[in-house]
């Protein structure tokens, strides 16, 4: 099948090699030409502009940083819709506004053409292991009709409704995942101030209840001193602001929530713009 992706960051150059991989024809779109280069020698096709993708594919992947680069990406000035005919599907994989996701679809229905919102959760880990866990929203027929392409990169396809449910979804496993980091960084910072033998303290709770998947994807990371972006904070952050937008326009509290941001956003400019999420350690050092 011919698929387009716009969008060839840490995540997406994994998923575009399975999609190859799996005997699609991929073309490909990325501001920054070069990081489309290992993803091309691999088999895809380079596309000049975001315009092209609907010209040479059925359906069409994005995954971008920002809302404002998704809107940018769909209803810009050269933007997808620009090009775009009748029945073909867009799956925006972006974690990004709900209100927003909802806008793309009903514009694209327009054309009578499908936008699925379907944000990923499981990380640079989950993207190269193709077992990404998918929150979608949107039309269930055409996801059931797509779930085969889908599961080339993903373990888990699970559907949350209407347009939007699916980046409502995302944003609400953001908030579990907030202080969840803020929890590995205090634990790993009690057991050294108290003398023990981190890894060995690691490997004890990483078997009971305090086990999870940020646990054994990020505690090892650091302690190793890894803070290699397999999640960018500034990315991390992105999305907290959007949950915590929708907290406010449901005029609901979360405390840990807005706790996580602040001391996310403390850090250096530096590290917020090239580290992973796991550099909330450096918090307390």
């Amino acid at each position: 099948m011919n698929i387009a992706w716009i969008g060839v960051g840490v995540m997406g150059e994994s998923i575009i090699n399975h999609l190859l991989n799996a005997g699609h024809n991929l073309f490909v779109y990325n501001r920054t030409v070069s990081k489309c280069e290992n993803v091309v020698n691999n088999g895809a096709i380079l596309l000049n502009n975001i315009s092209d993708a609907p010209k040479n594919a059925d359906i069409i992947f994005t995954m971008v940083g920002y809302p404002k680069d998704v809107e940018e990406v769909y209803l810009g000035e050269n933007g997808l819709l620009t090009t775009t005919k009748s029945n073909q599907i867009f799956v925006d994989l972006t974690t990004s506004s709900p209100e927003l996701a909802q806008k793309i679809a009903e514009k694209l229905a327009e054309i009578g053409s499908f936008g699925l919102d379907i944000p990923v959760t499981g990380g640079d880990i989950g993207a190269k292991n193709g077992t990404l866990t998918l929150l979608a929203g949107g039309n269930k027929e055409i996801l059931d009709k797509i779930s085969p392409i889908l599961n080339t990169f993903s373990s888990s396809i699970n559907y949350f409704g209407k347009s939007g449910n699916g980046q409502r979804a995302k944003l609400g496993n953001q908030v579990a995942i907030a202080t969840t980091m803020i929890s590995l960084a205090e634990s790993y910072t009690f057991a050294k101030n108290q003398g023990l033998d981190v890894e060995k303290f690691l490997e004890t709770i990483s078997k009971g209840a305090a086990s999870s998947f940020s646990m054994s994807a990020y505690y090892p990371r650091i302690l190793n001193n890894d803070y290699k972006p397999g999640f960018f904070i500034h990315h991390f952050l992105k999305d907290m602001k959007l949950a915590l937008d929708e907290c406010e326009k449901a005029n609901i509290k979360l405390p840990g929530l807005n706790l996580a941001y602040d001391m996310y956003n403390s850090l250096s400019e530096d590290i917020k713009y090239s580290e992973g999420t796991q550099s909330i350690i450096k918090y307390y050092k």
